[in-house]
């Protein structure tokens, strides 16, 4: 299958980050996010059939949180988020109003039930996460941006937020 790459890159597995990255062989430049001239919707179907995990549902439960909570969320950033590129764009050119948008018919649809928050994070969010189906890991208070940590840990488990705005652009969170 093609990964909508520009010729030379390719995709390699981060043992240490546990995270898909982009490199080049012939140049040896390696980078988080794509290349420019990038395809990014053959990238986006790329990546969610081949570097998507399948994560566990009853994992949670069974460790020692330390007050440490976990989350999953799907990302949209706008022209104005503090970095405007993400695996699947290399330039992010939508304004704050359309993101606006885009994650209201997102949140839309996982309220409904018509979607899951992992499955449209697989190949909507613009977060390196979106290989995990948004899942976060484990973080404690201070990890987070503020508002991000705010929403997240009003949550109960299993519970979605509304949208959240962080300079990082907008959020779609899931406890």
């Amino acid at each position: 299958m093609a990964t909508g790459l520009p010729a030379g890159w390719e995709v390699r597995h981060s043992n240490s980050k546990n995270l898909p990255y982009y490199f080049n062989p012939q140049t040896k430049e390696s980078r988080w996010e794509p290349p420019a001239d990038t395809d990014s919707e053959t990238l986006k179907h790329y990546m969610g059939q081949y570097h998507t995990t399948n994560l566990r549902a009853d994992g949670v439960a069974q460790q020692d949180l330390g007050g440490k909570i976990r989350c999953a969320h799907l990302l949209v950033k706008h022209q104005e988020s503090r970095r405007p590129s993400s695996w699947r764009e290399a330039q992010i050119t939508r304004t704050k109003d359309e993101a606006y948008d885009i994650i209201q018919n997102y949140y839309r649809r996982i309220n409904s039930g018509a979607t899951s928050l992992g499955d449209l994070a697989t190949t909507e969010s613009d977060c390196p996460s979106a290989r995990k189906r948004g899942d976060l890991g484990f973080f404690g208070k201070g990890d987070m941006q503020k508002e991000f940590e705010e929403a997240s840990f009003v949550l109960k488990p299993g519970e979605v937020s509304p949208v959240i705005e962080t300079a990082s652009g907008l959020h779609v969170i899931e406890r």
